[in-house]
This record gives C-alpha cells, structure tokens and sequence, in this order.
C-alpha cells in the first residue's frame, strides 16, 4: 500500500481538501493506485489502435512519478481520440489529472496523474523528444507494437 502523498485521491482532487484529513474518507471509494491507473490506461491506448505503446516503470530513476505511458497515434484525429477516452474513462473513475498540457496539432498530448504521467506522440515528435532513451533506465513493464 503507499503512503497517503503517493495515491491519486479523487475527493482531494475535487474539492480540494486536505489529503490527510480524507484519506481514510477516500479509502471507502474506489482509490486507484498508480499501477491500476498505468494498465487502465495502457488498455484504453490499445483498444483505440495506438501505436508502440510502453509502459515505464520510472520509480529507480524519478522523482516525480512511478509510470510513463508513451504511446502514439498515426492521425490527430487518432491521439485526440485516444487523449479523450483515458481522460474520461479515469474521469469516470473519479481520478482527474493535476495537469495537462497540449493542444490540437502540437503532436504531444501529456496528462499528469501525479504518480502516473501518460505521454500521446505523434510520431514526429515522438521520434524528436525519444522520451524512451531519455528515461532508458526504466523498467519496461509492457511493450504493445
């Protein structure tokens, strides 16, 4: 189990109230951990046809997060479409991410979980920023070509 500053607590992230003081409030809801929140996403990249999807286990190399997920689409049409159903489907979950960042043509779409950061490439810029050599001390936990 991790500490209460390691979880994604959807009634913090919400409302805004102190982790602390809900935490034993959030364990009755349905608190994802980071790894269930990398492998629910991994599936939703794969069930929307991205390509070389990987997932990294950053926690020996990184300070700020336990996963990556870096996955690409082939069309903008494709990462937005990927971009929407990880949001929403974590949204439904009642996990929302701290921060996001990219818009309709820049070719990098990020979603910030906290312990859980989801990198969508086009596949220029997937190739020009090689997020994969750059963190290549992480542990590959799953490789979809």
């Amino acid at each position: 189990m991790l500490p209460a500053d390691r979880r994604v607590c959807p009634v913090s992230l919400v409302s805004g109230c102190n982790r602390a003081r809900c935490y034993n409030a959030c364990l009755e809801e349905a608190i994802l951990e980071p790894a269930e929140i990398a492998r629910l996403a991994t599936d939703i990249a794969s069930e929307k046809q991205a390509t070389d999807v990987v997932l990294l286990d950053v926690r020996a190399s990184c300070s700020f997060a336990d996963y990556f997920l870096i996955c690409s689409g082939d069309s903008e049409r494709q990462l937005k479409a990927i971009w929407e159903e990880i949001l929403e489907t974590l949204k439904d979950r009642g996990v929302l991410p701290l921060h996001k960042e990219g818009v309709r043509g820049s070719g990098w779409l990020l979603a910030d979980y906290g312990a859980v950061v989801i990198h969508i490439f086009a596949p220029a810029e997937r190739e020009f920023y090689q997020l994969e050599e750059l963190w290549k001390d992480a542990v590959p936990v799953l490789r979809i070509q």
